[in-house]
């Protein structure tokens, strides 16, 4: 996979934006997937900047879902569905019809996992999905020992998922213990793949992930199957791997206009 290490979360952000600009300048109506957490904080907030000085024009673009809790009541503010509509869809000035997700709340969790699948294939696949990192390698909400074939369902979340996620409830009991996440074949369908990772908690999972075997414990080593993977990464979250003088000198020499 591609990797790019930059100086800070702040250049990771803008350096992702710049990607799904060039790609809706080439494609106005692609389907962008957006992760949550603080991580893509940056790209949005990057992207919607230039929607509002008129560099890129999002208008068409459709917006899908990663995943989304099981269990929380419509329009709770940390629903995801809620968090996006918040973080992305509002900034860059869409309306919901332009978003699509699965649901976290249907009577038949599992057929909405198939339908969520087949609705995403309908819509032509995604064109770029943006992912993060969890601490133990999981991506979505596909935890280590998750199937690398495996497609969107519904799974149970590890302790140290909830916990790292408490920080958004006011309290840890509040966590939802079960969530519907894309699995790692539906993740793997997208036709370009973009992991962004910051800070130096990440960097044991980035490694493992990039210079570490193929392994349903670190989840997001599957990305090495991919044919267009870009993990984007700051020094921080760099800082493990063997291979890091090597990315540099690889992306320096890249031509500007071959992008990520």
């Amino acid at each position: 996979m591609e990797v790019v290490i930059v100086q800070d979360a702040v250049a990771g952000g803008e350096l992702v934006a710049e990607t799904i600009a060039a790609l809706l300048k080439r494609k106005p109506d692609a389907l962008l997937g957006v992760a949550t957490g603080s991580t893509p904080l940056p790209v949005y907030q990057a992207l919607a900047a230039q929607v509002r000085a008129s560099a890129v024009d999002a208008s068409r673009a459709r917006i899908c879902q990663l995943d989304e809790y099981v269990g929380l009541p419509a329009g709770h503010p940390e629903s995801y569905r809620s968090v996006v509509l918040r973080e992305v869809v509002e900034p860059l000035g869409l309306t919901e019809e332009s978003f699509m997700g699965p649901d976290g709340s249907a009577e038949d969790i599992a057929a909405a996992c198939a339908d969520y699948d087949r609705a995403l294939a309908e819509a032509g696949g995604v064109d770029l999905q943006l992912l993060g990192i969890g601490t133990d390698g999981h991506i979505g909400f596909n935890e280590p020992c998750s199937s690398l074939a495996s497609r969107t369902r519904i799974k149970t979340l590890t302790k140290q998922t909830r916990e790292d996620n408490a920080r958004f409830f006011d309290s840890p009991d509040e966590v939802p213990h079960h969530v519907v996440t894309q699995g790692i074949g539906t993740i793997l369908d997208a036709r370009h793949l973009v992991l962004l990772a910051t800070g130096e908690a990440k960097a044991e999972a980035v490694a493992l992930a990039v210079e570490g075997p193929l392994s349903a414990l670190v989840p997001a080593s599957a990305l090495q199957m991919h044919p267009h993977a870009t993990v984007v990464v700051d020094e921080a979250a760099a800082s493990k791997l063997k291979l890091a003088d090597y990315f540099r000198a690889t992306y320096a020499a890249k031509p500007v206009w071959q992008g990520l």
